[in-house]
């Protein structure tokens, strides 16, 4: 029998869906011309006189959320500076703080440059850039230049500091006046050297210096001062915080209002340095109206350091959290927030709803499969209808249905493992062996689903599953359930992500959990499903000894 096209998938219509949800994918400079807020007040948080750190897993939109927060201050008027973070990852300190603070210089100057100066009329730049049209004049224009002009002159002395070495001997040589009216001896010269190298102002060095000369009664000469010294970025860094100080208070006066710097992937940073780095511009921006705005991945983030002093920003103290992410736990909220995005993205694309395009089993399926993440969601969709369109019209139907999402989430599998090559290092092995001794659990047990119990994890244990659950291999099915032969203590159930158990065979005999319905998670609150966290350490080879058994 010939293969029909499918015709439903193949219009012009649905290539330019396509695209379009190609594009919604990519991370951009722009403003998201589509937001959806994951929960309410979130955007409002983001855009509040408070410090915040914004958590949420790739693809959960966070960069959305800051750009969106950043657009709506900036048609108030309000100055912000948004850094990425990424281009920074190898940097070592401090010379990763000289970066971060040039270009957060350069993005306040660039904004007092375009929406601090631009007229109200010029609409076609306001909406292109930020969205609409600003409610405020454009600020003062000579004391933007003055505020432009200090901006430019700290980043030309950072720049050049970032591009001397550290701790580097140094040795300079002036001529000097020396003026007496008596014969100095060589130890009163010496002073005199030292008096006027304590004038001289040289960037990020400190000196020593000594000058000699022969003079009579009466007379001036020339001498040769030597000054030695050596460089030290962290030193100079740490005497410009009263000078980084007056320009976050110069560009708070300017605008009448508050300044924001907005600091995105934090967890691109090594982590040994990202406290460093917090601390240091939560002590420049402390009382000055200038708040901060940080997204990160959790359990890739270490942004407080105990010591004396601390090191860093204590949340509830100098900052609060902003959790960005939406659970399966949360299985219908989730399902909403991900269709309303899409419907949004399909309505651009002249079309209807997801309706026309995906069975129930195909939206049910893809809700499991993103785990929750929009970015994955939009992604497996993208992949879902590229699979469909190549079986063509089967007894499956015209639209996208669950088979065509197992499909495409196993293809996914090979992004998320570049990932997680790409955002672990040393734990990197570590990891990949958890994941595969969670996946042969399931396998043995033949469900997609297994638990934790949680007075048994370890701090270890604890990092392991975050990391996994943030790089989105494993999701959180029901923080707080039972098991029958175990009363009276608490297990955490978890879903295995789709992508690692994607084969036809292997598809038909694993059962999938819908735990979202109450009866069905009662289906694995048995002590069979439990994992032994002792497995993740031990590795696949001795899952057989260490299996509970029911």
């Amino acid at each position: 029998m010939t293969q029909q096209s499918n015709e439903l998938l193949n219009t012009d219509k649905v290539d330019r869906l396509l695209t379009l949800v190609e594009e919604a994918t990519r991370a951009t400079r722009e403003t998201p011309r589509r937001f959806v807020e994951p929960a309410r007040g979130t955007l409002e948080r983001a855009k509040s006189r408070r410090s915040h750190i914004v958590f949420g897993r790739r693809g959960s939109g966070k960069t959305s959320l800051l750009r969106k927060a950043e657009a709506d201050l900036t048609l108030k008027r309000i100055p912000t500076a948004f850094v990425d973070l990424e281009g920074f990852k190898k940097h070592e300190y401090p010379d990763v703080l000289l970066s971060i603070l040039i270009e957060t210089l350069n993005a306040f100057d660039k904004w007092l440059a375009t929406a601090g100066s631009a007229a109200s009329s010029k609409t076609s730049f306001w909406q292109r850039l930020w969205g609409g049209r600003p409610e405020r004049s454009p600020l003062d224009r000579k004391k933007l230049e003055e505020v432009r002009k200090l901006l430019k002159s700290e980043v030309g002395a950072l720049t050049q500091l970032l591009h001397s070495e550290d701790d580097a001997a140094l040795v300079h040589q002036d001529d000097v006046t020396l003026s007496t009216n008596s014969r100095r001896s060589s130890k009163q010269s010496d002073q005199a050297g030292l008096s006027i190298a304590s004038s001289v102002a040289k960037v990020g060095a400190s000196f020593e210096s000594k000058a000699s000369s022969e003079q009579t009664d009466g007379q001036q000469r020339k001498a040769a001062l030597t000054e030695t010294s050596k460089r030290n970025k962290l030193g100079f860094l740490h005497r410009k915080i009263i000078d980084f100080q007056k320009i976050f208070d110069a560009i708070v006066e300017l605008s009448g209002s508050d300044a924001f710097i907005f600091l995105d992937d934090l967890y691109h940073l090594k982590v040994t340095v990202q406290a460093d780095v917090l601390d240091y511009f939560h002590r420049i921006a402390k009382g000055r109206s200038a708040w901060l705005k940080v997204g990160s991945i959790r359990h890739r983030t270490d942004w407080y350091r105990h010591g004396n002093p601390p090191i860093g920003m204590k949340l509830g103290d100098d900052w609060d959290d902003i959790p960005l992410d939406i659970t399966l736990e949360k299985y219908e909220i989730a399902r909403r927030f991900l269709l309303e995005i899409l419907d949004q993205i399909i309505v651009s694309a002249e079309l209807g709803s997801h309706r026309e395009l995906l069975a129930d089993g195909g939206i049910e399926r893809l809700v499991l499969a993103s785990g929750g993440v929009a970015r994955d969601f939009l992604t497996i969709f993208r992949k879902a209808i590229e699979v469909a369109r190549e079986r063509g019209r089967t007894h499956r139907g015209e639209r996208v249905n669950a088979e065509d999402v197992n499909v495409a989430a196993g293809e996914h599998d090979r992004t998320k493992r570049d990932e997680l090559r790409r955002d672990t290092q040393e734990e990197r092995e570590q990891l990949e062996r958890a994941l595969s001794v969670i996946q042969q659990f399931c396998i043995q047990n033949s469900v997609n689903c297994f638990l934790v119990e949680q007075d048994a994890m370890g701090d270890n244990d604890a990092t392991l599953l975050g990391e996994l659950i943030d790089l989105r291999f494993v999701h959180v099915a029901e923080s707080r359930t039972t098991v029958r032969e175990q009363p009276g203590k608490l297990y955490t159930a978890y879903m295995l992500d789709i992508s690692q158990y994607t084969g036809e065979r292997l598809r038909r005999e694993l059962a999938m959990i819908p735990f979202w319905k109450r009866s069905e998670l009662d289906r694995i609150r048995r002590s069979k499903y439990v994992l032994s966290l002792g497995l993740l350490q031990a590795g696949t080879d001795q899952m057989e000894a260490l299996q509970p058994h029911s």
